[in-house]
Protein backbone atom coordinates (compact mmCIF):
# COMPACT_ATOMS: atom_id res chain seq x y z
CA UNK A 1 0.00 0.00 0.00
CA UNK A 2 1.36 3.40 -1.01
CA UNK A 3 1.97 5.81 1.84
CA UNK A 4 0.29 9.17 1.53
CA UNK A 5 2.28 12.39 1.28
CA UNK A 6 1.44 15.35 3.48
CA UNK A 7 0.53 18.17 1.10
CA UNK A 8 2.26 20.78 3.26
CA UNK A 9 5.70 19.24 2.62
CA UNK A 10 5.37 19.29 -1.20
CA UNK A 11 6.71 22.50 -2.66
CA UNK A 12 5.06 24.11 -5.69
CA UNK A 13 8.13 26.29 -6.37
CA UNK A 14 9.95 25.96 -9.69
CA UNK A 15 13.51 26.73 -10.70
CA UNK A 16 14.36 29.98 -12.47
CA UNK A 17 14.41 29.38 -16.28
CA UNK A 18 18.11 30.24 -16.49
CA UNK A 19 18.91 27.83 -13.68
CA UNK A 20 16.86 25.17 -15.42
CA UNK A 21 18.81 25.55 -18.66
CA UNK A 22 22.08 25.34 -16.75
CA UNK A 23 20.97 22.08 -15.16
CA UNK A 24 19.87 20.67 -18.52
CA UNK A 25 23.23 21.57 -20.11
CA UNK A 26 25.10 19.44 -17.55
CA UNK A 27 23.94 16.22 -19.21
CA UNK A 28 24.09 17.25 -22.85
CA UNK A 29 27.79 18.00 -22.35
CA UNK A 30 28.67 14.54 -20.94
CA UNK A 31 30.01 12.38 -23.77
CA UNK A 32 27.69 9.52 -24.81
CA UNK A 33 25.37 9.88 -21.78
CA UNK A 34 22.34 11.06 -23.80
CA UNK A 35 22.91 8.28 -26.37
CA UNK A 36 23.24 5.64 -23.64
CA UNK A 37 20.06 6.73 -21.85
CA UNK A 38 18.19 6.92 -25.18
CA UNK A 39 19.12 3.27 -25.79
CA UNK A 40 17.59 2.15 -22.47
CA UNK A 41 14.22 0.38 -22.79
CA UNK A 42 12.78 2.08 -19.68
CA UNK A 43 11.61 5.65 -19.61
CA UNK A 44 14.18 7.80 -17.77
CA UNK A 45 14.11 11.45 -16.77
CA UNK A 46 16.39 13.45 -14.50
CA UNK A 47 14.65 15.78 -12.06
CA UNK A 48 15.92 18.79 -10.12
CA UNK A 49 15.00 19.66 -6.54
CA UNK A 50 11.75 21.24 -7.76
CA UNK A 51 10.81 17.89 -9.42
CA UNK A 52 11.23 19.42 -12.87
CA UNK A 53 12.63 17.54 -15.84
CA UNK A 54 16.16 18.53 -16.87
CA UNK A 55 16.73 15.50 -19.13
CA UNK A 56 14.39 13.07 -20.88
CA UNK A 57 15.23 9.95 -22.87
CA UNK A 58 13.52 8.66 -26.01
CA UNK A 59 11.48 5.98 -24.25
CA UNK A 60 9.96 8.42 -21.76
CA UNK A 61 9.23 10.81 -24.62
CA UNK A 62 7.29 7.99 -26.35
CA UNK A 63 5.37 7.21 -23.13
CA UNK A 64 4.51 10.87 -22.81
CA UNK A 65 3.75 11.42 -26.49
CA UNK A 66 6.24 14.30 -26.73
CA UNK A 67 7.80 14.54 -30.23
CA UNK A 68 10.24 17.29 -29.22
CA UNK A 69 12.17 16.40 -26.05
CA UNK A 70 13.22 20.01 -25.47
CA UNK A 71 9.56 20.88 -24.77
CA UNK A 72 9.60 18.57 -21.74
CA UNK A 73 12.37 20.54 -19.98
CA UNK A 74 10.89 22.27 -16.93
CA UNK A 75 7.79 20.10 -16.76
CA UNK A 76 7.13 17.68 -13.93
CA UNK A 77 6.58 14.00 -14.73
CA UNK A 78 2.79 14.07 -14.41
CA UNK A 79 2.59 17.19 -16.54
CA UNK A 80 4.76 15.62 -19.23
CA UNK A 81 2.64 12.46 -19.27
CA UNK A 82 -0.69 14.32 -19.33
CA UNK A 83 -1.99 13.13 -15.94
CA UNK A 84 -5.55 14.32 -15.25
CA UNK A 85 -4.60 15.68 -11.85
CA UNK A 86 -1.38 17.44 -12.83
CA UNK A 87 -3.12 20.76 -13.53
CA UNK A 88 -5.94 20.57 -10.97
CA UNK A 89 -3.90 22.65 -8.54
CA UNK A 90 -2.16 25.97 -9.35
CA UNK A 91 1.08 24.41 -8.11
CA UNK A 92 0.95 21.70 -10.79
CA UNK A 93 2.02 18.07 -10.60
CA UNK A 94 2.42 16.82 -7.04
CA UNK A 95 0.37 19.50 -5.27
CA UNK A 96 -3.28 18.41 -5.64
CA UNK A 97 -5.20 16.29 -3.13
CA UNK A 98 -5.08 13.36 -5.57
CA UNK A 99 -1.28 13.59 -5.68
CA UNK A 100 -0.97 12.75 -1.98
CA UNK A 101 -1.40 9.04 -2.77
CA UNK A 102 0.68 9.08 -5.97
CA UNK A 103 3.45 6.49 -5.94
CA UNK A 104 5.60 8.61 -8.26
CA UNK A 105 5.57 11.52 -5.82
CA UNK A 106 6.32 9.23 -2.86
CA UNK A 107 9.32 7.80 -4.71
CA UNK A 108 10.66 11.24 -5.67
CA UNK A 109 10.40 12.63 -2.13
CA UNK A 110 12.15 9.58 -0.69
CA UNK A 111 14.95 9.97 -3.24
CA UNK A 112 15.33 13.61 -2.29
CA UNK A 113 15.95 12.40 1.26
CA UNK A 114 18.76 10.17 -0.04
CA UNK A 115 16.88 6.85 -0.29
CA UNK A 116 16.24 4.89 -3.48
CA UNK A 117 12.54 4.02 -3.71
CA UNK A 118 10.38 1.87 -5.97
CA UNK A 119 6.63 2.47 -6.03
CA UNK A 120 3.66 1.72 -8.26
CA UNK A 121 1.82 4.58 -9.92
CA UNK A 122 -1.46 4.73 -11.83
CA UNK A 123 -2.01 7.60 -14.23
CA UNK A 124 -5.27 8.44 -15.99
CA UNK A 125 -5.03 10.67 -19.05
CA UNK A 126 -6.45 11.52 -22.45
CA UNK A 127 -4.21 10.63 -25.38
CA UNK A 128 -5.15 10.93 -29.06
CA UNK A 129 -8.72 11.82 -28.07
CA UNK A 130 -9.31 8.70 -25.98
CA UNK A 131 -9.05 7.78 -22.31
CA UNK A 132 -5.99 5.83 -21.23
CA UNK A 133 -5.02 4.34 -17.88
CA UNK A 134 -1.33 3.59 -17.23
CA UNK A 135 0.05 1.15 -14.68
CA UNK A 136 3.66 2.12 -14.00
CA UNK A 137 6.48 1.06 -11.73
CA UNK A 138 8.58 4.03 -10.65
CA UNK A 139 12.12 3.87 -9.31
CA UNK A 140 13.62 7.12 -8.02
CA UNK A 141 17.33 7.28 -7.16
CA UNK A 142 19.27 10.24 -5.70
CA UNK A 143 22.03 11.59 -7.98
CA UNK A 144 24.34 14.35 -6.70
CA UNK A 145 26.04 16.07 -9.67
CA UNK A 146 28.12 19.25 -9.53
CA UNK A 147 26.53 20.49 -6.30
CA UNK A 148 23.07 19.70 -7.68
CA UNK A 149 20.74 17.31 -5.83
CA UNK A 150 19.07 15.55 -8.75
CA UNK A 151 16.87 12.47 -9.00
CA UNK A 152 16.97 9.69 -11.59
CA UNK A 153 13.31 8.91 -12.30
CA UNK A 154 12.84 5.58 -14.10
CA UNK A 155 9.49 4.36 -15.45
CA UNK A 156 8.47 0.81 -16.42
CA UNK A 157 5.10 0.07 -18.00
CA UNK A 158 3.60 -2.84 -16.00
CA UNK A 159 0.15 -2.88 -17.61
CA UNK A 160 0.70 -6.37 -19.06
CA UNK A 161 1.95 -7.64 -15.69
CA UNK A 162 -1.10 -6.25 -13.88
CA UNK A 163 -3.50 -7.58 -16.50
CA UNK A 164 -1.90 -11.03 -16.27
CA UNK A 165 -2.15 -11.03 -12.48
CA UNK A 166 -5.88 -10.23 -12.65
CA UNK A 167 -6.53 -12.91 -15.26
CA UNK A 168 -4.51 -15.47 -13.30
CA UNK A 169 -6.46 -14.66 -10.14
CA UNK A 170 -9.79 -15.09 -11.95
CA UNK A 171 -8.60 -18.30 -13.62
CA UNK A 172 -7.45 -19.98 -10.42
CA UNK A 173 -10.55 -18.83 -8.51
CA UNK A 174 -12.97 -20.20 -11.13
CA UNK A 175 -11.00 -23.39 -11.68
CA UNK A 176 -10.80 -24.13 -7.96
CA UNK A 177 -14.55 -23.55 -7.58
CA UNK A 178 -15.26 -25.97 -10.46
CA UNK A 179 -13.06 -28.65 -8.95
CA UNK A 180 -14.75 -28.12 -5.57
CA UNK A 181 -18.13 -28.81 -7.18
CA UNK A 182 -16.81 -32.02 -8.75
CA UNK A 183 -15.28 -33.05 -5.43
CA UNK A 184 -18.54 -32.42 -3.57
CA UNK A 185 -20.46 -34.49 -6.12
CA UNK A 186 -17.91 -37.28 -5.76
CA UNK A 187 -18.33 -37.27 -1.97
CA UNK A 188 -22.13 -37.41 -2.29
CA UNK A 189 -21.81 -40.41 -4.61
CA UNK A 190 -19.53 -42.09 -2.05
CA UNK A 191 -22.17 -41.65 0.65
CA UNK A 192 -24.95 -43.15 -1.45
CA UNK A 193 -23.28 -46.13 -3.08
CA UNK A 194 -21.19 -49.14 -2.21
CA UNK A 195 -17.49 -49.42 -2.93
CA UNK A 196 -16.84 -48.70 -6.59
CA UNK A 197 -13.39 -48.54 -8.28
CA UNK A 198 -14.60 -45.79 -10.63
CA UNK A 199 -15.75 -43.71 -7.69
CA UNK A 200 -12.34 -44.14 -6.04
CA UNK A 201 -10.68 -43.17 -9.31
CA UNK A 202 -12.80 -40.00 -9.47
CA UNK A 203 -11.93 -39.08 -5.88
CA UNK A 204 -8.22 -39.50 -6.49
CA UNK A 205 -8.27 -37.61 -9.79
CA UNK A 206 -10.16 -34.73 -8.18
CA UNK A 207 -7.73 -34.46 -5.29
CA UNK A 208 -4.75 -34.62 -7.64
CA UNK A 209 -6.23 -31.91 -9.87
CA UNK A 210 -6.82 -29.67 -6.86
CA UNK A 211 -3.23 -30.28 -5.72
CA UNK A 212 -1.88 -29.31 -9.16
CA UNK A 213 -3.96 -26.11 -9.20
CA UNK A 214 -2.65 -25.12 -5.79
CA UNK A 215 0.92 -25.94 -6.87
CA UNK A 216 0.74 -23.67 -9.92
CA UNK A 217 -0.85 -20.81 -7.96
CA UNK A 218 1.76 -21.17 -5.22
CA UNK A 219 4.58 -21.07 -7.78
CA UNK A 220 3.23 -17.91 -9.40
CA UNK A 221 2.94 -16.17 -6.03
CA UNK A 222 6.44 -17.30 -5.10
CA UNK A 223 7.95 -15.93 -8.31
CA UNK A 224 6.12 -12.64 -7.82
CA UNK A 225 7.48 -12.36 -4.28
CA UNK A 226 3.97 -12.29 -2.84
CA UNK A 227 3.69 -15.75 -1.30
CA UNK A 228 2.60 -15.51 2.32
CA UNK A 229 3.64 -18.07 4.92
CA UNK A 230 1.39 -19.73 7.49
CA UNK A 231 3.93 -20.84 10.11
CA UNK A 232 2.60 -23.54 12.43
CA UNK A 233 4.06 -26.40 14.53
CA UNK A 234 3.71 -29.98 13.28
CA UNK A 235 5.21 -33.42 13.85
CA UNK A 236 7.64 -34.51 11.15
CA UNK A 237 6.58 -38.16 10.87
CA UNK A 238 2.88 -37.23 10.70
CA UNK A 239 3.76 -34.71 7.99
CA UNK A 240 5.62 -37.34 5.94
CA UNK A 241 2.96 -40.02 6.47
CA UNK A 242 0.36 -37.67 4.97
CA UNK A 243 2.59 -37.07 1.95
CA UNK A 244 3.20 -40.78 1.43
CA UNK A 245 -0.56 -41.40 1.55
CA UNK A 246 -1.16 -38.58 -0.93
CA UNK A 247 1.20 -40.09 -3.52
CA UNK A 248 0.32 -43.78 -3.04
CA UNK A 249 -2.13 -43.70 -5.94
CA UNK A 250 0.51 -42.22 -8.24
CA UNK A 251 2.93 -44.93 -7.14
CA UNK A 252 0.35 -47.63 -7.86
CA UNK A 253 -0.29 -46.20 -11.31
CA UNK A 254 3.40 -46.56 -12.09
CA UNK A 255 3.53 -50.03 -10.49
CA UNK A 256 5.97 -48.70 -7.90
CA UNK A 257 5.95 -48.60 -4.12
CA UNK A 258 6.42 -45.69 -1.70
CA UNK A 259 6.98 -45.93 2.03
CA UNK A 260 8.23 -44.03 5.06
CA UNK A 261 11.63 -45.17 6.26
CA UNK A 262 11.25 -47.07 9.56
CA UNK A 263 14.02 -44.98 11.17
CA UNK A 264 12.51 -41.63 10.22
CA UNK A 265 12.92 -39.42 13.29
CA UNK A 266 10.02 -37.69 14.96
CA UNK A 267 10.29 -33.98 15.79
CA UNK A 268 8.03 -31.11 16.49
CA UNK A 269 9.10 -28.33 14.12
CA UNK A 270 7.73 -24.97 13.16
CA UNK A 271 7.55 -23.70 9.59
CA UNK A 272 4.89 -23.51 6.85
CA UNK A 273 3.91 -27.17 6.35
CA UNK A 274 2.10 -26.44 3.07
CA UNK A 275 5.16 -24.85 1.47
CA UNK A 276 7.52 -27.48 2.88
CA UNK A 277 5.05 -30.13 1.73
CA UNK A 278 5.22 -28.73 -1.79
CA UNK A 279 9.03 -29.02 -1.73
CA UNK A 280 9.06 -32.60 -0.42
CA UNK A 281 6.06 -33.50 -2.58
CA UNK A 282 7.91 -32.44 -5.72
CA UNK A 283 10.82 -34.60 -4.62
CA UNK A 284 8.44 -37.55 -4.31
CA UNK A 285 6.82 -36.92 -7.71
CA UNK A 286 10.20 -36.71 -9.44
CA UNK A 287 11.37 -39.85 -7.66
CA UNK A 288 8.28 -41.80 -8.77
CA UNK A 289 8.68 -40.64 -12.36
CA UNK A 290 12.27 -41.91 -12.30
CA UNK A 291 11.26 -45.36 -11.02
CA UNK A 292 10.83 -48.52 -13.05
CA UNK A 293 7.98 -50.95 -12.23
CA UNK A 294 8.67 -52.82 -9.02
CA UNK A 295 11.05 -50.20 -7.59
CA UNK A 296 10.53 -48.31 -4.33
CA UNK A 297 10.68 -44.66 -3.31
CA UNK A 298 11.69 -44.10 0.31
CA UNK A 299 10.93 -40.97 2.33
CA UNK A 300 12.58 -40.04 5.62
CA UNK A 301 13.77 -37.35 7.98
CA UNK A 302 16.30 -36.89 10.72
CA UNK A 303 19.00 -34.70 12.19
CA UNK A 304 21.87 -33.67 10.00
CA UNK A 305 24.66 -31.64 11.65
CA UNK A 306 22.21 -30.06 14.06
CA UNK A 307 19.57 -29.38 11.45
CA UNK A 308 16.39 -31.08 10.24
CA UNK A 309 16.82 -32.98 6.99
CA UNK A 310 13.95 -34.34 4.89
CA UNK A 311 14.97 -36.69 2.09
CA UNK A 312 13.50 -38.75 -0.74
CA UNK A 313 15.39 -41.66 -2.34
CA UNK A 314 14.82 -43.56 -5.58
CA UNK A 315 17.01 -46.29 -7.15
CA UNK A 316 17.67 -44.43 -10.44
CA UNK A 317 20.95 -42.71 -11.29
CA UNK A 318 20.86 -39.15 -12.63
CA UNK A 319 23.09 -38.63 -15.72
CA UNK A 320 25.80 -35.98 -15.51
CA UNK A 321 24.22 -33.63 -18.08
CA UNK A 322 20.97 -33.69 -16.08
CA UNK A 323 22.77 -33.02 -12.79
CA UNK A 324 24.17 -29.74 -14.15
CA UNK A 325 20.76 -28.37 -15.09
CA UNK A 326 18.35 -29.99 -12.65
CA UNK A 327 17.37 -26.80 -10.77
CA UNK A 328 17.07 -24.58 -13.85
CA UNK A 329 13.66 -23.20 -14.67
CA UNK A 330 11.84 -25.16 -17.43
CA UNK A 331 14.56 -27.79 -17.72
CA UNK A 332 13.13 -31.29 -17.85
CA UNK A 333 14.05 -34.71 -19.18
CA UNK A 334 10.34 -35.31 -19.82
CA UNK A 335 9.65 -32.71 -22.51
CA UNK A 336 9.75 -29.00 -23.26
CA UNK A 337 6.52 -28.24 -21.39
CA UNK A 338 7.77 -29.60 -18.06
CA UNK A 339 10.54 -28.69 -15.66
CA UNK A 340 9.08 -26.54 -12.88
CA UNK A 341 9.18 -29.17 -10.12
CA UNK A 342 12.87 -29.10 -9.23
CA UNK A 343 13.04 -25.36 -9.90
CA UNK A 344 10.19 -24.73 -7.47
CA UNK A 345 11.93 -26.86 -4.82
CA UNK A 346 14.83 -24.44 -4.69
CA UNK A 347 12.67 -21.32 -5.10
CA UNK A 348 10.30 -22.19 -2.25
CA UNK A 349 12.86 -23.61 0.15
CA UNK A 350 15.61 -21.02 -0.23
CA UNK A 351 13.58 -17.84 -0.74
CA UNK A 352 10.78 -18.54 1.71
CA UNK A 353 11.79 -21.26 4.18
CA UNK A 354 15.44 -20.33 4.71
CA UNK A 355 16.34 -23.91 3.78
CA UNK A 356 18.70 -25.59 1.30
CA UNK A 357 17.88 -28.19 -1.35
CA UNK A 358 20.51 -30.57 -2.70
CA UNK A 359 20.94 -34.05 -4.15
CA UNK A 360 23.44 -36.90 -4.40
CA UNK A 361 23.36 -39.57 -7.09
CA UNK A 362 25.33 -42.79 -7.68
CA UNK A 363 25.08 -45.48 -10.31
CA UNK A 364 24.75 -48.21 -7.68
CA UNK A 365 23.03 -46.37 -4.80
CA UNK A 366 20.47 -44.28 -6.69
CA UNK A 367 19.47 -40.64 -6.13
CA UNK A 368 18.52 -38.82 -2.94
CA UNK A 369 17.08 -35.30 -2.85
CA UNK A 370 17.22 -33.46 0.49
CA UNK A 371 15.95 -30.23 2.02
CA UNK A 372 17.76 -29.09 5.16
CA UNK A 373 15.88 -26.70 7.46
CA UNK A 374 17.44 -24.32 10.02
CA UNK A 375 18.11 -25.64 13.51
CA UNK A 376 15.83 -22.94 14.97
CA UNK A 377 12.87 -24.52 13.21
CA UNK A 378 12.46 -27.56 15.42
CA UNK A 379 12.33 -28.94 18.94
CA UNK A 380 12.90 -32.62 19.59
CA UNK A 381 10.17 -34.33 21.58
CA UNK A 382 11.66 -37.13 23.68
CA UNK A 383 8.18 -38.28 24.71
CA UNK A 384 7.68 -39.84 21.30
CA UNK A 385 10.65 -42.23 21.60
Amino acid sequence: MIAQVQSNIVSADRAHPERLLTQADIFTQIDLLPQILDAVDNGVVLLNRQRQIVFINETFARYAGIPDKDKAIGLRPGEAMGCYHALESPGGCGTSDYCRACGALVAILMAQKGQTSTQECRISRHKDDHFEALDLRITATPLPVQNERLTVFSVTNIADEKRRQVLEGIFFHDLRNTVAIINSASEMISMRSDSDPFREMLNRATMRLLDEIEAQEQLLLAENGSLGLNVTPFITTHFLTDLVTLYEAQAEARECDIHLHPKAERFMMTTDPAVLGRVVGNMIKNALEACEPGETVTVGCGQDKGKVRFWVHNPAHMPHHVQRQVFKRSFSTKGSKRGLGTYSMRLLSERYLGSKVSFVTHKTEGTTFSVVCPVEAFTRLSMFF
